[in-house]
C-alpha cells in the first residue's frame, strides 16, 4: 500500500525537486565570476562587454546608456543616411508628427523679451473653450512661474500638454489686466493639409506638407468639399514634402489612378517584393490634374508623384525631387528608443529606383542639394536633367528619368529674390515673424475688416506706414534695410503681406495670398490651360 502511494506522490516530487535545482543553480550562475561560469550558454557582444568594462572598472562616474546611444549612432553611419536611432526622449514626439495629432491645449506660441506670447489659438479647440485670445501673455502655468530670463521652451510644451480631460490652470496677462483660466485638455490635430481652394474658376488647389496618418482622411474632406463647388482641373502642391507613411500616399494615388494600376513597389534583399496598386474608383480620375514639386519634396511625395508621371496622369511641375528612394520600418527598443532601419528601395511602376546615391558618404549626400545649386541644377532646367541618369518611356511616349528623385516635366528656376544675405539674416533671427505677430497685435480691429483670405489679398497692402515700421523693427536687430535692391523689397512686402494673412487665417491664409504672386503656381496654372 505505501508503495502505491510513493508512485502517486513520486511526479510531484520529482517537480519539486527539478524546480528547486534550477532555482539553486541559476542562484550558483550568478554569483560566480563571469569567466569560470559553467552555465553560461551564449557569450556577450562585443559592444556589450566593453560597456560593461566601462561601467565596472572606468576611472570616472559615467552613464553606459549614453555611450550606447553613441555606439548605436555610429554603427548606423556606415548603412545609408535614412537608418536613425531615436532616443526615448525624442520618440514620442516623432510618433506624435506621424500620428497627426497629440495631447495638449491648442495653442501655438512664442517668447518675446522674457515673457510666453500667444501666437494663434486653434479654432474649437482647448484654449479657446476656454476663453485664451491671440496677444494673451503666459505668466503662470500650474504652480509654475513662466516668465523671465531662463524661461525654456520645451518646458512649456511640457508643463502645456498632458492626457485629455486633465486640467490646467494658467494664469495670463492680457493688456494690463491679469486673468486666470482652467484649461481642460484635449486631442489637438497636426493638420498634413495646408490649403485647400479654388484658385481659379474649375481649378481647385490642395497642398500637403506631410503624410500622417489623417492624410488620407484630410484629403478626402477637402476633395470632396472641391467637388460640390465645381472643380473640374486640379493643382496638388507637394513642395517641402518630406514623406512620412507610405499607405497614405497610396491611398491618395487611388484616388487618381483606374484600372489596377500599379502605383510603387518595394524590394530589399531580406525583404521580398510587395506591390501596391489602384483598387477602387478614385474621386478624381479624369480632370486635369498638375503635382507640383520642388528639392524639397520626398519619399513618399515622391512616390505619389513618380506613379502619376509614370502613367501620364498628371504633369508634374517645378524641380527635381529630393532623391529619398528608402523604406524604412520602426522598431521599439527595450528601453523606449527605437531604431528606424533601411529594410527596403521604392520603384516606380517604371521601375525607376528614386533614391539618389549615397556611395560617397553621408556628409557628401547631405550636401548634395547645396551642390545642386552651386552646379545650377535649381537655375537651369539642362543642368536639372543631365544628372538624373536613365531615361525611360511612359505609355504615352513621354522621356522620364531615373537616377534619384522625380524630375519635372515643366521646370521653374527656385526665385532668388529672397536669398540675398539680409533676407537670411531676417529669418536667422526671426525678425519678420516677430514684427508680423506684435503688429498684427497692435493692429488688430484694422486686420479684422477683412472677412476671409481672397478679400485680404485684393485689398491690403503693405504700405509705406508698414515697410516704415518693419524697417525701424528690423534696426533693433541690426539689420539695416537701406538700399535693399528693389527685387528684395517687392520680395518681402510679399512676404508681410502672406504672413499678415497666416497669422488671421493660418496656413490657408497663407498660401492663399501668397500663390497669387508665386511663379511656380503661376506656371502650373498655364499647364492646366493648355
Amino acid at each position: 500500500m505505501s508503495n502505491k502511494r510513493f508512485r502517486l506522490w513520486l511526479p510531484l516530487i520529482f517537480s519539486v525537486v527539478m524546480v528547486l535545482g534550477m532555482f539553486l543553480g541559476y542562484k550558483m550562475k550568478e554569483k560566480m565570476p563571469a569567466n569560470t561560469r559553467f552555465f553560461a550558454t551564449e557569450r556577450k557582444g562585443i559592444i556589450q562587454e566593453v560597456l560593461d568594462l566601462i561601467a565596472t572598472r572606468y576611472v570616472d562616474p559615467i552613464r553606459t546608456d549614453t555611450l550606447a546611444d553613441a555606439a548605436i549612432e555610429e554603427m548606423l553611419t556606415h548603412l545609408d543616411p535614412h537608418s536613425v536611432f531615436i532616443p526615448a526622449s525624442d520618440l514620442q514626439q516623432v510618433n506624435e508628427d506621424l500620428a497627426g495629432k497629440f495631447e495638449g491645449i491648442g495653442i501655438e506660441f512664442n517668447i518675446f523679451s522674457d515673457t510666453i506670447n500667444v501666437l494663434s489659438v486653434l479654432k474649437g479647440g482647448p484654449s479657446e473653450t476656454a476663453g485664451l485670445e491671440v496677444g494673451d501673455k503666459f505668466l503662470k502655468i500650474g504652480d509654475s512661474t513662466v516668465t523671465g530670463k531662463h524661461i525654456d521652451g520645451d518646458k512649456v510644451r511640457q508643463l502645456l500638454k498632458g492626457l485629455r480631460g486633465s486640467k490646467v490652470n494658467v494664469t495670463i496677462l492680457r493688456g494690463m489686466q491679469q486673468k486666470s483660466y482652467t484649461i481642460t485638455r484635449g486631442v489637438i490635430p497636426l493638420f498634413s493639409l495646408d490649403a485647400a481652394y479654388m484658385i481659379a474658376p474649375s481649378t481647385g488647389y490642395i497642398r500637403l506638407n506631410k503624410f500622417s496618418e489623417t492624410t488620407y482622411e484630410e484629403f478626402m474632406e477637402a476633395m470632396q468639399k472641391l467637388k460640390e463647388e465645381g472643380v473640374q482641373k486640379l493643382l496638388l502642391d507637394l513642395r517641402g514634402n518630406g514623406g512620412g507613411i507610405l499607405q497614405e500616399a497610396v491611398e491618395i494615388a487611388d484616388e487618381f489612378l483606374n484600372d489596377n494600376k500599379l502605383i510603387v513597389y518595394t524590394q530589399g534583399d531580406h525583404t521580398r517584393k510587395q506591390e501596391f496598386r489602384a483598387k477602387r474608383e478614385g474621386i478624381f480620375e479624369k480632370g486635369k490634374l498638375v503635382v507640383l514639386v520642388d528639392e524639397g519634396s520626398a519619399s513618399a511625395s515622391e512616390v505619389l508623384t513618380g506613379a502619376l508621371q509614370d502613367w501620364d496622369r498628371a504633369e508634374v511641375v517645378g524641380r527635381r525631387t529630393f532623391g529619398k528612394g528608402l523604406v524604412q520600418e520602426q522598431y521599439n527598443l527595450n528601453d523606449g528608443s527605437a531604431l528606424r532601419l533601411t529594410i527596403a528601395r521604392y520603384y516606380t511602376p517604371l521601375g525607376r529606383s528614386i533614391q539618389k546615391p549615397y556611395d560617397k558618404g553621408i556628409e557628401n549626400y547631405n550636401e548634395e542639394l547645396l551642390d545642386r545649386y552651386n552646379h545650377g541644377a535649381l537655375l537651369n532646367a539642362d543642368s536639372n536633367r543631365s544628372n538624373t541618369g536613365q531615361p525611360y518611356r511612359t505609355p504615352g511616349g513621354k522621356v522620364v528619368y531615373g537616377g534619384g528623385g522625380i524630375t519635372p516635366d515643366v521646370f521653374v528656376a527656385i526665385d532668388t529674390s529672397g536669398l540675398g544675405v539680409k533676407i537670411t539674416h531676417l529669418y536667422y533671427k526671426n525678425t519678420l515673424g516677430n514684427f508680423v505677430y506684435k503688429y498684427y497685435v497692435a493692429h488688430l480691429p484694422q486686420f479684422k475688416l477683412f472677412t476671409n483670405p481672397i478679400a485680404f489679398e485684393k485689398g491690403f497692402e503693405v504700405n509705406n506706414e508698414i515697410w516704415n515700421a518693419f524697417t525701424a523693427f528690423a534696426a533693433t536687430d541690426s539689420i539695416s534695410l537701406k538700399d535693399l535692391p528693389a527685387t528684395d523689397k517687392r520680395y518681402l512686402q510679399q512676404r508681410l503681406k502672406s504672413l499678415f494673412a497666416r497669422q488671421q487665417w493660418r496656413n490657408e491664409g497663407f498660401y492663399e495670398v501668397n500663390n497669387a504672386n508665386d511663379n511656380m503656381v503661376k506656371s502650373a496654372l498655364e499647364e492646366l490651360e493648355k
